[in-house]
Parts: C-alpha cells; structure tokens; sequence
C-alpha cells in the first residue's frame, strides 16, 4: 500500500520526513495562532485575504491574515442576510471540530448571529460536532410528518460547521449548509462569498453581541448532538449483525470530534469499539507527517496513519480484527486490513458498492444509482456494471452528491479522497455531507456479515475484475492556462489513441448530470486519464489509471500531459 500512495504523489517530491513523527519544529504555536486570529486585520485589496469560498466552505490561516476575525463576523454577517431572504425561519444548527481556530471562530459566528435574531443550536455539552452530525441533524429537522424532505417552508432549518477538514493545525475552516444539509452550491457559496467580502471593507461596524451576553440569550437552543446521531445510527448500520459475530473494530479518530462518539455507539448497541487513540492536541503532536512533511490528519494516507500501523504491527492487531480512522470534522474515512494496510479509498468504494447493492439493502429504491466522481477508478464502473446498477458520474467535490442523495436518485456517493455517505436502510437520505463515522462501521458490518474484511473482499474483485494502476500528478501552470480549461471541447483533443489503444471518449462535462468538469476526460478501453486545474493554486491536475500495466500508466501519464498541453497552446 505504501507503494501504491508513493504512485498517487508521484508529480511531486515525497518529504525526507514522511512518515515520521511530528517535531518540536512542526509544531504550531497555538497561543500565537489565536492571537494572530484577533490581532491581525486581512487587507480586503490583498486577493488572497479576501473571502474564499472553495468547495468545502473559507479556509486559511491567521497566521497568514486568510482566516481572522474580521473573515468570520463578515461571512456570518453574509449568512444571515442569506437566510432571511431566502426565508430559512428555523434554527441554526452549529457544530465545530478540534482545530485550535474553531472555538475562536465558534464563538464569532454565534455573536453575530443572535446580533441578526437567528435561533441557534449549540452542543448541549459542549462538544465537538463532526460535520456529518451537523448534516443529519438539519435533515431531521426538516424531515415532512410522512417522512419526505423539506427544504423550504416555515421553521426550516439550516446549518455551519467550523472546520478545516484534514488540513494543517495552523488552518480554520467555515462551511455554510444549507436546508439541503450538504455543502452549498457554487451558486449560493458565490453570493456569500460576494456580500462577505463587501462586509469585510468595514467589518467592525457589524453588529455582534458579546459571547457571554449572547449565551445567555433565548436564541441559543441546547442540543445533544451526539445522543441524536447515535440513537439513529441503528437506521443505517446493521448492528446487530456486529454484535452476534464479535468483530472488533478499532477507531483511530485522530485528535478529532469523533472520539466521544464510539463510546456512546458501544453503550447503545453493545458492539465492541475500541478508540486507540482518544488524545485531543491542537497541535497534533502525536501525528506522524504526512507526504509533504506536514501535518495532515489524513486517514487514509498512509504517512499519517504510520503511527498507527506501528501499534498494530507491534501487537495491537491481537485485539483488533479491522481499524478505521477519521479526521478531524469525521467527515473522511480510513479502512486498515491485517497484513495490508490502509486501503486506497477507490477500493473500498468498490467494495462497499458490491456489498450494499448486493442484497445488503433490499429497502432500497431498486432505480437509485451509484455515485462516484469521474476521477474515481474504473474499478467501480466495472463492480457496478457487473451488479446491474446506475452508474452517475459526477465532477469532482461532494457537493454534487448532495441533490441526488437528497432525492434518493443515487443511494452512494463516494470519492476518490476517501469521502461517502449512503441511504438509511429504509432508502430515506442519511446525510448529504461525507460521513466518516459510517463507513468505518460498515466495514465492520461487511466483516461480520461476509466472514471477510474489505481488503480480502478487493482481492476477490481484483481476480474478477482486473488488477489496475493508479495516480494523480499535479503541474505547474498560469492563472492563464487554468482559466482556458474553461473552454476546452472534445474537439480540443486531436490524438485518436493512447497508450496504443483508440480513444473512446472525450469528456468536458461530467456522463452523470451533464455538469462542466472545468477540465476534459479522455477514455479507451482499459485506460483514461482526467485533467482539470486547482482551484486554489496555480497548478492542474491529471488522473490517471490503467488496468494493464504500472508502465502502461506511465504511458498515459505521459501523453495526457502531451494531449492536454496541446489543447491549452490552441
């Protein structure tokens, strides 16, 4: 496996420190953070000071004056200006994760929201909230008396969760959900982002009401998070099918806002959860460094989750039959296997797809497809294609399984960054945000039910389906050259074949929903590649797989750069 992720980061140079424990040297001030998060002010002519909206909500550092005070009262500002004009009269719903800038930013959002007369829901204890807990919630609250979804009409419900995902402990984060429950839509980020950034040329004339004051008011609604997500995780999981065979599951959360939630799941259900890791650090000094010699609460990298695999290998494993792992806001997963490590997250994509879909959900709506994004492996195409499922093809970020999982239109949606969430058992949406917590408890479900952990399981399709090969390799470029992917067509593309074999395909936009993919997809037979340009750097992206060859993949790698170089020169 770590082969296999030294093949993903093969466009860059891997760290001489990956994998090793963090050092004093990595470690971030967290005094000096939430001062700089309160002292310094953004510059709003400065490009990257400004309000950002990228898939997954305004991310940055306060270090870097790209994630202060004055972003937060701004964006929350905006937020409420949102919701009253789109009518959204119900509460509030916040949660935030471990990160050392989410209680700041917390505490910010929640002075100016009851400043703007919203009804806002808090932990009742105080907690961490992981992002899909946040999600369910907002879902629940809207959910019709005969069990449909609500997204408009009185009391209806919306959500924020403060969390930079798996980034660096110096980094903050703040998503906007809205009655959907799911990441908003370009659309609404956009008008946020906008009227945020206005606000953030005279930030401090906001009104806010200070914290202690606003604690106090009838505004803030206590909620138990945490006994509201376990209570329903029997809708989703088959836990009785747990606890009759014994598995043990161990859970890694990585210093993040899962770790009070196993406990409560082994109470309720009786199951045998062990938390092997229950330390919450903000500055994360318990983590091994990640590819880049940074530190990334990633669970499914295997630099990151390198602390980890030295417990189990030196004997932890004797208490465990699988391992899984969250991040900080629990919204990605890490499935790790004896004697194979943590599993490539397409992998286990494709095995929870054979498992759910192969009669593991006879509640589910018989014409509700498969969701992936078409950077995902082909291995899926193939699993799917063999069960008699729909395969919908998205563009890459979740936020385009939010509609179709909302609807029931697709009952999976899974990504290659180790991102899913599925229908309940009845085929009602679960969570339309990634939801890290499921498919470690899946995974344990799929053990008891099958007698086979999920690397055993993608050794089975492995022999079906075919063994393939993939990478991501990411290029330089200009601001120039990733604005003209914007405007590449099929007809961009002049080579007939690749890697020796005719192209079937040229994609711009995405089979599933007719989406722009911002960049092309070129397909043959046994091979493809995608390329399209970051949204926060100045570099572009290529994917690429093969079933054939590890030299083959090189191939392909090769040429789409060829290909798509020659298509950006027109």
């Amino acid at each position: 496996m770590l082969l296999e992720y030294l093949l993903w980061h093969n466009g860059s140079m891997v760290a001489h420190n990956a994998g090793f424990v963090a050092t004093e040297n990595d470690l971030v001030d967290v005094d000096a953070l939430i001062g700089a998060y309160y002292d310094d002010v953004p510059d709003p002519a400065t490009p990257s000071e400004r309000v950002i909206f990228g898939t997954s909500g305004h991310r940055g550092s306060a270090l870097k004056r790209t994630f202060n005070e004055a972003h937060i009262v701004s964006i929350s500002q905006a937020i409420a200006e949102y919701r009253k004009k789109a009518g959204i009269t119900g509460p509030l719903y916040i949660g935030r994760d471990t990160h050392a800038l989410s209680l700041p930013a917390w505490k910010t959002s929640i002075e100016v929201l009851v400043a703007n007369g919203v009804r806002v829901r808090i932990d009742a204890r105080d907690d961490y909230t992981p992002t899909p807990v946040v999600s369910q919630a907002i879902l629940t609250h809207n959910r019709a008396a005969d069990g449909t979804q609500r997204f408009s009409g009185d009391d209806i419900a919306d959500g924020i969760v403060v969390t930079p995902s798996h980034n660096p402990p110096t980094d903050g984060g703040f998503k906007y959900d809205p009655t959907t429950g799911g990441p908003a839509s370009a659309e609404i980020t956009a008008a946020i982002a906008d009227r945020a950034n206005e606000l953030l040329q005279n930030w401090t004339s906001i009104q806010r009401v200070p914290f202690e004051q606003a604690m106090k008011s009838d505004l803030i609604e206590r909620f138990d998070f945490r006994q509201h997500y376990v209570e329903d995780l029997r809708n989703v999981i088959d836990f009785e099918a747990m606890k009759s065979s014994g598995v043990r599951l161990g859970i890694d959360p990585l210093g993040g806002a899962s770790v009070n939630y196993w406990p409560l799941i082994n109470e309720v259900y009786g199951t045998n959860i062990g938390v092997l890791n229950a330390t919450v650090d903000p500055q994360w000094s318990f983590m091994t460094l990640d590819h880049d010699g940074k530190i990334r609460m990633d669970p499914s990298s295997p630099y990151a989750m390198k602390g980890l695999l030295d417990r189990l290998n030196a004997g932890a494993w004797d208490q465990y039959d699988l391992v899984g792992g969250t991040d900080p806001d629990a919204d990605r997963h890490g499935i790790v296997c004896p004697g194979t490590g943590v599993m490539n997250p397409n992998h286990y994509i494709a095995v929870c797809v054979e498992y759910l879909f192969g009669g593991n959900r006879p509640d589910w709506p018989a014409t509700a497809g498969v969701g992936k994004t078409l950077v995902s492996s082909s291995l899926i195409d193939r699993v799917v294609a063999s069960i008699g499922a729909k395969l919908v093809e998205v563009p890459v970020g979740f936020k385009w399984f939010v509609a179709p999982l909302f609807s029931g239109d697709v009952a999976f949606g899974g990504e290659e960054s180790s991102g899913m969430s599925f229908l309940r058992r009845n085929g009602r949406v679960w969570t339309t945000d990634k939801d890290g917590l499921i498919p470690d408890l899946l995974a344990a479900e799929i053990t008891a039910k099958t007698g086979k952990n999920p690397a055993e399981l993608h050794a089975d399709q492995v022999a079906r389906f075919g063994e393939s090969w993939y990478t991501r390799v990411d290029t330089p470029t200009t601001l120039e050259m990733k604005q003209k992917f914007a405007g590449l067509t099929a007809d961009s593309v002049s080579a007939t074949s690749v890697a020796g074999e005719d192209i079937t395909a040229k994609m711009t936009t995405a089979p599933g929903n007719g989406a722009a993919i911002g960049g092309l997809k070129v397909t043959t037979s046994n091979s493809w590649f995608a390329a399209r340009p970051s949204g926060t750097e100045n570099i572009y992206k290529v994917y690429a797989e093969s079933f054939t060859s590890p030299e083959t993949l090189d191939t392909v790698v090769s040429e789409a750069m060829d290909v798509v170089n020659d298509a950006l020169a027109d």
